[in-house]
């Protein structure tokens, strides 16, 4: 198993016990994304610490106002660790305002993981159409590939994304209730697509507890009854499209 979106840095977990938890687990390798460049930093100490760990570098839409030091965003993503540019995108769940500068922070990374021959990891929350414009816009720059971290604009709008060649991220949410719109693109997403997630520390798939990639069985178990896969199988189609998005995770 290998979880694509998971958040460490200044969460409170307490290592190594909880690493040693995680790859109990039989999780083979965890992607660090980045919501600010210091976090990037942790991340990026924290993988040269541990094996299996891996770290994205960008800046979160919710600080797209806060200035980025180049030098510093370059030096990360050229760590030997560093897979890809995120996570990065559009939040408009809060309201409206500032997102010009949202979008203009998003077009502004995209093209810098094209210049650093990386993929992309995306978050974007009630801004779908705006999120798709940019990424038609800038397909051309989108060779290295991108994934739609935790996806949920529901089956409806899966083939838009799909078509500019998107994977899609699912995590504790499908173990929901009332999850309905999430199973339902889970269902439908093309399977050379799916990927797992656990968004650690949020998005439990126990509510009301913090979550951790050592949850990845029980996201993947659910995934499994949604897909009507066996769990070997869903097992062995998630880690290969994982290793197909991040290029860096084929020596796993």
């Amino acid at each position: 198993m290998i979880d694509v979106h998971a958040h460490f840095a200044e969460e409170g977990y307490e290592f190594p016990a909880e690493w040693d938890k995680i790859k109990e687990a039989g999780v083979k390798a965890v992607i660090l994304a980045a919501d600010t460049l210091e976090h990037a930093a942790w991340h990026a100490k924290f993988c040269e610490e541990h094996e299996g760990a891996f770290f994205t570098v960008g800046m979160h839409p919710e600080f797209a106002e806060r200035e980025i030091n180049s030098a510093q965003f370059c030096t990360l993503a050229a760590h030997k660790k560093c897979v890809g540019v995120g996570e990065i995108g559009l939040d408009y769940h809060y309201g409206t305002e500032g997102k010009e500068a949202q979008k203009k922070r998003f077009e502004m990374q995209i093209e810098a993981a094209d210049y650093l021959d990386l993929p992309v990891e995306i978050h974007s929350r009630d801004a779908c159409a705006d999120t798709l414009a940019i990424l038609r816009a800038h397909k051309g720059q989108l060779s290295h590939g991108f994934v739609m971290h935790c996806y949920s604009y529901g089956a409806e709008n899966l083939a838009a994304f799909a078509d500019l060649g998107a994977y899609f991220s699912f995590g504790g949410v499908l173990c929901f209730k009332n999850a309905r719109r999430a199973a339902e693109a889970a269902a439908a997403c093309p399977s050379d697509r799916i990927l797992l997630e656990t968004d650690s520390p949020y998005l439990s798939p126990f509510r009301g507890e913090k979550n951790t990639p050592a949850n990845l069985p029980v996201i993947e178990e659910r995934l499994a009854c949604i897909r009507g896969w066996g769990r070997v199988y869903t097992d062995g189609a998630t880690d290969r499209n994982a290793k197909s998005l991040f290029p860096a995770l084929k020596l796993l």
